[in-house]
């Protein structure tokens, strides 16, 4: 009976070890560039860097956005109706669409790559606007809504000139400006020359 739980004993250290030496080993893996750069990938760059030019947007903050919003899914569409890549509400790519002077506009536009990642970084540029290119504000408004950032700066509940993450009152956009500058941080990481 003892040679049995000493077995089970040793069998059962070996595998722990062999887990941990995995996870180990994975974790050294995934911190070498080239790995990372599948982590972190960077699909229509052509597109996004055009467009960003154009607006004058940081194309690294809209690769980010992007593998936040739909992890590169053209299709995707949430729950509340936000659809493509950039995750763009209808009624706002309405809105962009006739800043633009896009008359052909349709919702299902938003499925189509090129026209998302233009009517979301025409937003992202327009939002950079209102909010004196402050990264994190942009971030949280194209999240939470450009009038609530509005309202948290104007009622004194955040201050723009000393944003941090933690003071943004939505717990969900609050998490989302974290995930994005996250990524972000990692694109500048892999991606800036």
């Amino acid at each position: 009976m003892e040679k049995k739980k000493l077995k089970r004993f040793t069998i059962s250290r070996k595998i722990w070890a062999i887990i941990l030496l995995t996870l180990l080993t994975a974790y050294c893996i995934v911190q070498i560039p080239v790995f990372e750069k599948i982590v972190y990938p960077y699909p229509h760059r052509e597109i996004i860097e055009k467009y960003a030019g154009q607006y004058g947007v940081d194309p690294l903050i809209v690769v980010a956005v992007i593998r936040e919003e739909s992890k590169f899914l053209p299709q995707s569409e949430s729950h509340k109706g936000a659809k493509g890549l950039m995750q763009l509400m209808p009624s706002t790519a309405q809105s962009i669409a006739e800043s633009l002077g896009d008359k052909n506009y349709s919702d299902n536009d938003l499925l189509i790559p090129e026209k998302n990642i233009q009517y979301g970084t025409w937003y992202l540029a327009s939002l950079q606007k209102v909010f004196a290119n402050n990264t994190t504000l942009v971030i949280a408004a194209y999240n939470g809504g450009r009038g609530h950032v509005q309202e948290w700066i104007n009622t004194g509940l955040i201050d723009p000139d000393n944003i941090r993450q933690q003071d943004i009152p939505f717990k969900e956009t609050q998490d989302y400006v974290g995930r994005v500058l996250k990524s972000y941080h990692k694109y500048i990481t892999l991606y800036r020359n």
